[in-house]
């Protein structure tokens, strides 16, 4: 049986701006059927703080520790909590929320797409399972979106090792995520408003223990090659289907150049929810 083929566009390293204006558009271009479901892998440059959509800024965020590292700062399309997008694959899958492997709930669209980045981990020989919280989930009140794992979000030895973030937008779903080559606490920690240093130090250590990088696990440097390579073959084992490499166009790649500088590098978006 022909597998179905989604586009796969690797779009390599881009600034926070260009990588989420790209994402949109993806999602409007399906949406208005010009491309079919597509997997994206891309990386950030410079590092870069990302927010969710509803998330607050003031009194969670230390923009100005944000800037004094050189980072960027975004808000994203989807919801969740804060991310330091550094040392990392990222993912991003459109397809529609009528597409027949698609379940109507988000939980249940999350454990469709979340295969893929399990059987990704497997391909390097990381055994991650799929977070399934017993009763309801505890909310620690934490910005920090690595603190605690969601419903069928990737863990390892129950410590969460990726985290990913959905919205549904003219029918169609744009899900999205960070998974973590190496992750450093104390940069991390540092991006982050706290009433006191002690106050700080003390949710940095709980942090630890939730937490989880690919090389903190196996003890070893990966190359992002090594990664990209396991987690494409993974996307493809996870949602059955067969990736095909597509370049954007001229009038694509202007497109998302527009929204990039219209909305994703505008105040007026990205400190929308102060």
């Amino acid at each position: 049986m022909t597998k179905e083929e989604w586009y796969f566009i690797n779009s390599g390293t881009h600034d926070a701006s260009y990588n989420m204006a790209l994402d949109e558009c993806l999602l409007r271009w399906h949406s208005e059927g010009e491309i079919p479901p597509v997997l994206r892998f891309y990386t950030w440059e410079p590092a870069t703080m990302s927010v969710g959509y509803f998330q607050k800024v003031d009194g969670k965020i230390h923009i100005e520790n944000v800037k004094k590292h050189g980072f960027d700062f975004v808000r994203r399309l989807t919801g969740g909590r804060a991310v330091l997008h550094d040392h990392e694959l990222t993912y991003s899958v459109v397809v529609s929320e009528d597409h027949p492997k698609m379940p109507k709930t988000v939980t249940e669209a999350y454990r469709v797409i979340t295969k893929g980045l399990l059987e990704g981990y497997r391909n390097l020989g990381i055994e991650a399972e799929l977070a399934v919280p017993e009763g309801k989930l505890q909310q620690t009140g934490s910005a920090v979106c690595f603190d605690e794992p969601s419903w069928y979000e990737l863990v390892i030895d129950d410590k969460k090792a990726a985290g990913s973030a959905q919205t549904r937008k003219q029918g169609v779903i744009l899900q999205h995520g960070s998974v973590p080559i190496s992750m450093d606490d104390d940069l991390l920690f540092d991006l982050f408003e706290y009433p006191s240093e002690e106050v700080r130090t003390r949710a940095k250590e709980k942090f630890k223990g939730k937490a989880i990088s690919m090389e903190s696990y196996l003890g070893r440097e990966f190359s992002f090659d090594e990664v990209e390579k396991a987690f494409y073959k993974g996307f493809e084992e996870g949602l059955d289907v067969k990736l095909v490499p597509y370049q954007l166009t001229e009038d694509q790649e202007q497109e998302v150049l527009n929204l990039a500088k219209e909305k994703y590098q505008s105040d007026e978006w990205n400190f929308s929810f102060k």
